[in-house]
């Protein structure tokens, strides 16, 4: 295992301005989110990614936002991760959940996707489940609307209020991911519920 290989973290998202600031779009704002505290601008493309790199925290850091649409975000992870040799241990990605309360923080070392197309695209490049991920919760539809509808709306003006907060919580648990590993992020962060209060 090479230690001294950089972290990857990948959020996932739908590029260009149309999906800028829907909930599907979620985990390319928390990227952007660290790439702001890390100071590590993301302006290159890479792999079908736009790319940023750096170092944050004594580690060196690899940010990405594929640009394939979510549905296929495993060619530009699966790219990335054997140009640059991530170890599996080494990659971190950011993604919404329907399932999880808007507010909520959730990390996990491994697992399957959850229906989250993109999340499954990745496990199939690179033939594992076994890497960290961050969930953030977006909620379920109101009503009879479709998810994936749902997914591809913007944030309502009362979740619009609470993101900045949400987002900060997220760069938060990645840069103890970073300092401390995932056991010790997730031990902090899983019970963490953003509300209006």
């Amino acid at each position: 295992m090479n230690e001294n290989a950089p972290y990857l973290i990948v959020g996932l998202g739908n590029p260009g301005p149309r999906y800028h600031h829907n909930r599907h779009n979620v985990g390319f704002m928390v990227v952007d989110a660290l790439a702001d505290a890390a100071n590590v601008p993301i302006r290159r493309v890479e792999f079908r990614a736009l790319i940023g790199k750096g170092a944050f925290l004594d580690e060196r850091l690899i940010l990405a936002k594929p640009q394939t649409f979510m549905n296929n975000s495993g060619q530009a992870v699966g790219a990335l991760v054997r140009f640059y040799k991530i170890p599996i241990d080494h990659l971190l990605v950011v993604h919404d959940d329907l399932d999880l309360p808007f507010g909520t923080l959730r990390l996990r070392p491994r697992g399957g996707a959850g229906g989250q197309r993109g999340m499954g695209s990745i496990m199939a490049k690179l033939n594992t489940q076994d890497f960290a991920r961050l969930r953030v919760g977006i909620g379920r539809p109101p009503g009879r609307m479709d998810p994936s509808d749902y997914v591809l709306h913007d944030f309502d003006p009362p979740e619009e209020e609470m993101l900045p907060e949400l987002l900060s919580s997220a760069v938060d648990a990645i840069r103890m991911f970073l300092q401390d590993g995932i056991e010790r992020a997730m031990n902090e962060f899983n019970g963490l519920v953003i509300d209006e209060d």
